[in-house]
């Protein structure tokens, strides 16, 4: 039995069977639905699915035509698809339990974040393995920055925002927390002072979810889409900025890999970054 669940444990579900294939996704909707360098999928039969709890928390949202994607309406978690025909596809940054697979592609490799380097031998796949079209439609890139500021938004274009200034730090974070937030194998998080932050719109469709016993950590999601949104800290003055959000290409990549103690059992490091057990040693 394969135990999984979102970031507020209010959704859970089991997997009473073996997956049979697991891949990296880089297309553009699942780095703007996960706000994550890429999101990592492992697929089954539909058959050995079950939900344990939390249906009732689930939003489901049709990104692209014929192609559902849902989130916990607490806290954003990415949750898995049984909207397939006779499959299941679930985000591996979910799982309570080592899967027991491990990813055998990337795949809509060529629409990769550009600052995310791809440094394993993993084969590499413009669309699904076998396929000769891809099975979602991509997002649109939007029209490049003419005044300097990078640009993001959600997944359904509600709520955008704009970085005006420099990134203080760039973390690949693999801690706990970060996998069932972005439902990923870790999330990429750039650290701007607050002044530097500015919504253009859709602010009040941002919403915020508390992790309880947490000191700083929180899930800022969009309640349209559930897609990831930068978190404002006023009690330290930043903002946390998931790069997957991203339309305009950053003037840096990351700095290191952050809470690699708590990596993910299923994903492996390919880069030359260097590595924190914790957090990152100023």
């Amino acid at each position: 039995m394969i135990d999984g669940s979102c970031l507020c444990g209010t959704v859970r579900f089991a997997y009473a069977g073996a997956l049979d294939l697991m891949t990296h996704c880089h297309c553009r909707m699942c780095r703007k639905a996960h706000a994550a360098p890429f999101a990592t999928y492992a697929m089954g039969s539909r058959a050995p699915f079950r939900w344990r709890a939390g249906e009732a928390a689930i939003v489901a949202r049709e990104s692209s035509p014929g192609f559902v994607r849902s989130f916990c309406r607490h806290c954003g978690s990415v949750l898995p698809n049984t909207h397939l025909d006779e499959r299941v596809a679930i985000p591996a940054g979910l799982f309570d339990d080592d899967p027991g697979i491990r990813p055998s592609a990337h795949i809509f490799a060529t629409s990769r974040a550009p600052w995310f380097a791809l440094a394993d031998d993993l084969p590499r796949h413009d669309f699904y393995p076998g396929a000769d079209a891809p099975a979602v439609v991509e997002a649109q890139p939007a029209a490049a920055s003419t005044d300097g500021a990078l640009r993001g938004a959600c997944l359904c274009g509600a709520v955008r925002y704009a970085v005006d200034g420099e990134f203080k730090a760039v973390y690949n974070c693999h801690c706990s927390r970060c996998r069932k937030a972005r439902a990923a194998a870790h999330t990429t998080n750039g650290f701007v002072a607050l002044d530097d932050f500015r919504f253009e719109a859709g602010a009040a469709q941002a919403q915020l979810y508390r992790l309880p016993g947490a000191r700083y950590f929180g899930q800022a999601f969009c309640t349209g889409c559930g897609a990831g949104l930068p978190r404002i800290d006023r009690d330290r003055g930043l903002v946390v900025v998931p790069f997957g959000g991203l339309d305009d290409a950053p003037r840096r990549e990351p700095d290191a890999h952050i809470f690699v103690g708590s990596m993910a059992p299923w994903y492996a490091i390919g880069d030359a970054l260097p590595r924190f057990e914790g957090a990152p040693v100023a």
